[in-house]
């Protein structure tokens, strides 16, 4: 059986706190042999609707991250842009209104916009499709083992994301067990700590 090797969740300089160039995507993605790319700047889709018209090598995927009142939601395959600041369950209407998917991303951080105090009852609700149990950007592994204790107990599947804001190579790390990705951690024994509002791709598998 073939991986595919898949990205859930990066950006690029449309979401105005990044700098990754589609171009940069589409070189990075052929370095680490990536098949699909879910391309999630902050409340814009232009990037990824643009990406997907053009041949980079890799297959991708038109999504964004919404800022909610709750925390921020992802919505996947996307055909139109999903405002921003709407409540949290309108947000998931529009998602589903166009076929697409609800994701979860860093779900249990608490130094960033999460999800994590609504979400049990999202889950509950049939409104989340996929939580995030690895994100690349955490400052420690715990709140991604949360989530994928989560996404176990609600019988979610997960997903994995770079969260990358830059292009800058970085020595891949071990990902937490179960997981095929070849991820780093932001913070690591003997390691550097990523500066807030970066994260480096070696990337999910």
């Amino acid at each position: 059986m073939s991986l595919v090797r898949v990205d859930c969740h990066l950006h690029t300089v449309a979401s105005g706190d990044a700098v990754t160039t589609l171009e940069q995507l589409a070189e990075r993605a052929a370095q680490e042999s990536l098949d699909v790319v879910c391309v999630t700047d902050h409340n814009e889709t232009a990037a990824a609707v643009t990406a997907a018209g053009r041949d980079l090598g890799v297959r991708i995927i038109v999504g964004e991250e919404i800022r909610t009142p709750d925390g921020d939601i992802i919505g996947l395959f996307l055909s139109e842009r999903v405002p921003y600041v709407l409540p949290v369950a309108d947000v998931v209407a529009r998602i589903r209104a166009q076929g697409g998917l609800v994701y979860a991303p860093h779900p249990f951080d608490q130094d960033r916009s999460s999800l994590g105090r609504v979400l049990p009852d999202l889950c509950a609700a049939g409104a989340v499709d996929i939580v995030e149990v690895f994100n690349a950007k955490t400052e420690t592994q715990v709140p991604n083992e949360r989530a994928a204790a989560f996404a176990t107990a609600y019988a979610l599947p997960g997903g994995a994301g770079s969260d990358a804001h830059d292009p800058a190579a970085r020595p891949p790390l071990p990902a937490p067990a179960g997981l095929t990705a070849r991820a780093g951690w932001p913070a690591v024994p003997g390691g550097r700590r990523r500066r807030r509002g970066t994260a480096h791709w070696p990337w999910p598998a």
